[in-house]
């Protein structure tokens, strides 16, 4: 029985991993898409490919996800299963609503909230220092600092280059573009792909097929940076409109800062903090930023508002899910 729930684990881990590719492929594109730096077809081959690579450039935050969110040490082998596989489906579930509307929710914190609601179904501890300093903290600061940095940088492009021809200098950004596009996917599998090898050693674990503090087994790598690859290259047009043409009408130059700074900000946090942070978050922010350096009207608000409920409610509707799915499979556990 136990050895079937791992195999069930990995398949909606797996799952989760797709639809966190097809759900985030905008991301990493939608603004390159939108100002037409790069075609669909070739922008969602692009971002595959940076998100293979990217999942295979660290495990920081993989780590995070499997050792810093509840603590299984101690706790049944079943019981830790059936609260991960309650967890998956709570993520899953949130991920496809979402996805349905087009509304760039967050991947990473529909994961974490389905580990939070299934840790609390269960009576599995949660490190909740943890989830404020790794989680609460990175998801309230990097949407600012991604918006005050797009914002400030683009007001220094728009300086540097206010005596440019304006069609040269368009074109010249169209073909940046297709770099910081590039920089933006791999960084979105770097933070969006590891947190799926972390579910997937978290557990391995429960059925010591691993050992916490071993390093995450190639397979698992393998195989999270496949999934989220194959989701990526399906692509994700509901929510690509929404980050390229309903927040704001982008052009060249603006879409280049936004994807370039959005990275960074990845980088940072996976590497320096080790922090799980939302690429939608941050890249929605960055757009954002710099559109309110046209004028703050430039914005469309109320698609803004809708995105920022959607943000709101990921956490507690994925820990919802999780808690009902993990409470209909609560016979597994007798």
């Amino acid at each position: 029985m136990d050895v079937a729930l791992v195999l069930v684990v990995a398949a909606l881990a797996l799952t989760f991993d797709f639809t966190n590719g097809f759900h985030d492929a905008a991301n990493a594109i939608a603004t390159s898409v939108s100002t037409r730096a790069l075609t669909p077809k070739v922008a969602l081959a692009m971002a595959a490919v940076m998100n293979f690579a990217g999942a295979l450039m660290g495990t920081a935050v993989a780590e995070t996800i499997a050792h810093d969110i509840i603590h299984i040490d101690g706790v049944g082998t079943r019981l830790t299963l059936v609260a991960v596989l309650a967890a998956l489906v709570g993520a899953i579930t949130w991920n496809l609503i979402t996805w349905w509307f087009g509304l760039p929710s967050s991947s990473t914190h529909a994961l974490i909230g389905g580990l939070v609601g299934a840790g609390l179904a269960s009576g599995i501890a949660v490190y909740w220092d943890s989830i404020v300093e790794k989680v609460v903290l990175p998801m309230i600061f990097s949407p600012i600092i991604g918006f005050g940095i797009a914002f400030l940088v683009m007001v220094a492009v728009l300086w540097i280059f206010k005596n440019a021809a304006p069609a040269k200098a368009s074109r010249r950004f169209r073909i940046a573009q297709t770099a910081s596009a590039a920089a933006m996917a791999l960084g979105h599998g770097l933070q969006d792909a590891q947190k799926t090898m972390g579910v997937m050693f978290l557990a391995t674990t429960a059925v010591d097929w691993t050992t916490r503090g071993d390093p995450i087994p190639w397979e698992i790598k393998i195989l999270a940076a496949a999934a989220i690859s194959a989701g990526t290259a399906t692509g994700g047009k509901r929510i690509m409109r929404t980050l390229g043409r309903r927040i704001i009408e982008l052009d060249p130059a603006r879409g280049f800062v936004a994807e370039s700074v959005s990275a960074i900000v990845l980088y940072l946090n996976a590497f320096w903090l080790h922090a799980p942070v939302s690429t939608t978050h941050t890249i929605t922010t960055a757009i954002m930023g710099v559109g309110a350096t046209k004028r703050l009207s430039a914005v469309r608000w109320g698609v803004a508002k809708s995105i920022g409920i959607a943000w709101v409610l990921t956490i507690p509707a994925a820990a919802g899910v999780s808690v009902a799915v993990f409470w209909a499979l609560h016979p597994l556990l007798v």
